[in-house]
């Protein structure tokens, strides 16, 4: 009877309800249990679709195995907008700060191929370009190449070296 559930989820949402209770109705787990584990490992994600694995045994044992959701779905989060620019290069629909680009990064790190927050950062960067989405008012192309320059190092770097 052991199997493994995957379902998207809202951070820090999650609850008894579709989708998540009727796939782990007829399992041997405590409902409860594992909606609450899912919020508390999920409420930094505060309401953004989660992509979440419950694995369960016989005995009602369980382990939540938490995702990272996309990057585009972290910065429409981070800025407060609902889609992207249909025109990414005239027409800009937000604007992120370094610390929000910085956040979204070290959320995004463990999923993505880079070494450190400075890289990660060009990762996000990028989708932010393809969004468009400006970073401090400037064109994200324009701030990838200022990160590349080195003028970002203090502040992407400061989590990475610690």
């Amino acid at each position: 009877m052991a199997g493994t559930i995957e379902v998207l989820v809202p951070g820090g949402q999650a609850n008894p309800g579709p989708p998540l209770g009727p796939e782990l109705g007829p399992t041997p787990v405590d409902v409860q249990a594992v909606v609450q584990e899912i919020n508390d490992q999920t409420e930094a994600f505060d309401g953004t679709e989660v992509p979440v694995t419950v694995d369960y045994e016989e005995d009602g044992s369980f382990e939540i195995d938490v995702g990272v959701p996309p990057t585009a779905a972290l910065i429409k989060d981070e800025a407060g907008f609902e889609t992207g620019s249909g025109e990414p290069q005239t027409d800009f629909v937000a604007d992120l700060s370094v610390d929000q680009v910085k956040k979204i990064a070290e959320q995004k790190h463990p999923d993505l191929l880079a070494y450190d927050t400075i890289n990660a950062a060009k990762e996000v960067v990028g989708t932010c370009a393809s969004m468009g989405v400006t970073i401090e008012g400037n064109d994200a192309r324009e701030f990838k190449q200022r990160v590349d320059d080195g003028e970002y190092d203090d502040v992407l770097a400061s989590e990475a070296s610690a």
